[in-house]
């Protein structure tokens, strides 16, 4: 089941409603990592999180989902994206991406997002 959950998670991000997948499939606990930084822990603080980066957004000019996989063995889905984002003040950022979520019970409890940071 979880592995359509992942899958519908991804089809809401390209639709561009990222927050209603986060509020239907993520989990009270959910853990979430940019790289290697330390976690945000809890669906509160992530919310928090997730609204502060979206208000900071002017535009994303595309978001293409380029490959995804859920590996029902470790509860694992992983999508690789290509966005190109421009940000309020007129900063564009075009970069890739790989995401990988951790399911447990039909809910997200750890995301990590991999991509070299903008210079």
């Amino acid at each position: 089941m979880s592995a359509a959950f992942d899958r519908e998670v991804n089809d809401l991000i390209c639709q561009g409603k990222a927050m209603d997948a986060f509020e239907k499939f993520y989990a009270d606990d959910v853990e979430m990592f940019e790289n290697f930084d330390p976690p945000c822990v809890g669906k509160d603080a992530n919310r928090t999180r997730e609204l502060e980066f979206f208000g900071k957004v002017e535009q994303v000019k595309s978001a293409e989902l380029l490959a995804q996989s859920y590996d029902d063995k470790t509860g694992a889905g992983f999508s690789e994206w290509d966005w190109d984002v421009v940000f309020k003040g007129g900063f564009n950022v075009r970069m890739r991406q790989v995401g990988v979520r951790r399911w447990k019970n039909g809910k997200v409890v750890h995301e990590r997002f991999y991509y070299k940071p903008a210079t």
